[in-house]
């Protein structure tokens, strides 16, 4: 009797203690100073601590040498699994695959796939793009002359200018006025705001709209617009991302800002921890989440039409 009040006397205390092995999970954000890099972080560490789960979180800030050292870190510390947000799997490889070899599974936000990961979360980077286009154009009533800031530096924007330059190209009563190519430096906003402040000057009485490849060029454009003393619905400005700051302005009486496709980088960080989940913890197969490398989640247009109100973020 005594062996048996015994046996289950400690199985009532392991059933209290903790997991002798929590889920270890790093987390290497490439640029936490870049909104969106942040917001899919940041979720992923909230959904994984809710977890129980143990959460290093890494920037890399931006430098290749800082990211490539920080994924040799974590598996040199032993994870269970490896978060990337927007990061580098090319530059990137003969570390990707020292975790694969490790036994460490490694999935991607917005970086792009590679042989030694499980699939990257994305969207469709040629529907946001002609999401972005074809509203612009229907702004325009498919006539007159923009501006276009570029940034050739990232796979998605470069994407979302090529499918804007097709769409242009089928509609050949809107006209490119002129672009600024922003350059890939860490004073990016200062470039933006000097390059397109240049081209509003130059081509000033004749512009019809603007086209910005990402939220963070748009809203110094924004800034530039209403310092010249242009007033809301003067011209559309429309860009892609989404988030707090975009929907702030597409609200405000003053700013020029009229509409942005919303990528869902909250729930791509969420997405991405409950597929760790399913894979690392509960030992599903790969494929009962997606065939191929790719995740895909859908991105929403954003305009005043159904901008969400302040504090929300439905996306």
């Amino acid at each position: 009797m005594r062996t048996g009040l015994l046996i289950a006397a400690t199985a009532a205390v392991l059933a209290l203690a903790p997991d002798a092995h929590a889920m270890k999970l790093g987390i290497v954000a490439f640029q936490m100073s870049s909104e969106t890099h942040a917001r899919v972080a940041n979720a992923a560490e909230a959904a994984a601590k809710q977890k129980g789960w143990e959460v290093t979180l890494l920037n890399s800030r931006g430098a290749m040498p800082e990211h490539a050292a920080q994924l040799e870190n974590l598996i040199s510390a032993k994870v269970d699994a490896i978060l990337v947000a927007m990061g580098k799997p090319v530059e990137t490889d003969a570390q990707l695959a020292q975790a694969k070899s490790a036994g460490i599974r490694v999935l991607t936000v917005m970086s792009g796939t590679s042989p030694h990961t499980l699939f990257d979360i994305q969207v469709n980077e040629y529907e946001v793009g002609a999401q972005a286009a074809l509203y612009l154009l229907g702004q325009l009533n498919y006539q007159g002359g923009v501006l276009l800031s570029r940034f050739e530096g990232n796979v998605g924007t470069r994407i979302r200018g090529k499918v804007l330059d097709a769409v242009l190209s089928e509609n050949t009563a809107v006209k490119i006025l002129d672009s600024h190519g922003m350059a890939r430096t860490a004073s990016w906003r200062d470039d933006v705001k000097a390059g397109m402040s240049a081209l509003l000057l130059k081509h000033q009485g004749k512009i019809d709209g603007i086209w910005a490849s990402f939220d963070g060029q748009a809203f110094v454009i924004d800034d530039v617009l209403q310092g010249m003393g242009l007033a809301k619905g003067k011209l559309p400005l429309v860009s892609v991302d989404g988030g707090q700051e975009a929907s702030a302005r597409i609200r405000d009486k003053t700013s020029l800002m009229t509409a942005t496709v919303a990528i869902p980088f909250e729930r791509m960080g969420t997405a991405a921890v409950d597929a760790l989940d399913r894979i690392v913890v509960q030992k599903k197969p790969k494929d009962d989440i997606v065939h191929g490398p790719y995740l895909f989640m859908g991105a929403v247009l954003v305009d005043a039409s159904n901008v969400p109100a302040e504090g929300k973020w439905p996306w």
